[in-house]
């Protein structure tokens, strides 16, 4: 059903998800976040630190600490998905369109080729949302660094601050710091769309016999998002940690690069999957709720569409 909408219906709906399950496990990202910079941790259990970590941050800074950084996470989770759906959907129907004369949902793409384009639009992306995934960044570990200073101020540091603290260190290219990783990391929603559209054409293909046009319901959509989500995730998880570390370094004289960051990273206890777990159970509740509000979202519309023809006496379409 995807694929027959056009590009700016796939873009609103994606983008919609996306903001609702962002705020559903953003103080998941949040202790993920922690436990990616904490360099000195001594454990390796990363569910029981990142509990640990939100309870800690509840107690000392209170409940709505939790959230900290979410509306600036919350318009890069919106502006990200939007360009991600709309560029991909966009290219892909030009592909079909070339090749086949069609863009029906049930034509199928080889798999390198749809993470190709889910590349391309992973890229584009990115580097639209990057200074408001950066600014998040800092604004999330402000408190991390106070805890490790041993700080007795509570003190939050406000969006203005850190945007004038990021062009101080960095300039205006600091808020594309790291963005070469970021590019490889371009392959996350790739993966994840790839491993969803594979995942769809096995659930068409079992369902068949099914009497419902609507696919895949709830479930399977929140099953196969969330599945997605953690494969890309346990692939690329290194890299996702390298730029997160590089991201929070402030040092203008900083000589970090990907390799002695992913170096740094080995030689530590968690080695460079430190924070996986977290981060997939993230994934898992995030990705799976977006996939499935974004499938929701587009059945009402098509719905509402074939309602609104039967009621003017039009026949549907095929």
């Amino acid at each position: 059903m995807t694929s027959t909408l056009p590009p700016i219906v796939q873009a609103v709906s994606g983008a919609v998800g996306s903001a609702f399950a962002n705020g559903l496990t953003y103080p998941l990202d949040l202790a993920t976040t922690r436990l990616q910079l904490h360099r000195k941790r001594t454990s390796t259990n990363g569910l029981y630190d990142g509990i640990r970590i939100l309870v800690h941050i509840i107690r000392r800074y209170g409940l709505t600490a939790l959230y900290d950084g979410i509306m600036t996470d919350t318009g890069a989770s919106l502006v990200s998905n939007f360009c991600y759906y709309y560029v991909y959907s966009f290219l892909r129907n030009s592909v079909l369109r070339y090749r086949y004369n069609d863009t029906k949902a049930k034509i199928s793409l080889p798999v390198v080729q749809e993470l190709f384009l889910g590349f391309i639009a992973g890229v584009a992306s990115r580097a639209v949302s990057m200074p408001l995934n950066l600014i998040t960044l800092r604004l999330q570990a402000e408190r991390d660094a106070d805890d490790e200073e041993n700080s007795d101020e509570d003190q939050a540091v406000g969006l203005s601050s850190v945007v004038k603290l990021i062009y101080s260190e960095h300039g205006l290219s600091g808020f594309w710091r790291g963005f070469q990783t970021t590019i490889l990391l371009s392959l996350n929603p790739s993966i994840t769309l790839a491993v969803f559209q594979i995942y769809r054409r096995v659930v068409d293909r079992l369902s068949r016999s099914r009497s419902s046009a609507i696919k895949p319901s709830p479930k399977e959509a929140f099953i196969g998002g969330a599945m997605s989500s953690s494969i890309a995730v346990a692939i690329l998880y290194p890299l996702i940690l390298a730029k997160v570390r590089l991201q929070a370094q402030r040092k203008t004289t900083s000589t970090s690069t990907l390799g002695s960051i992913l170096l740094d990273a080995l030689k530590s206890p968690g080695g460079l999957y430190q924070g996986l777990e977290m981060q997939v159970v993230k994934g898992f509740l995030g990705q799976g709720v977006s996939f499935l509000i974004k499938e929701r979202i587009e059945q009402f519309i098509v719905e509402s569409y074939l309602r609104s023809r039967r009621k003017h006496g039009k026949p549907d379409v095929a």
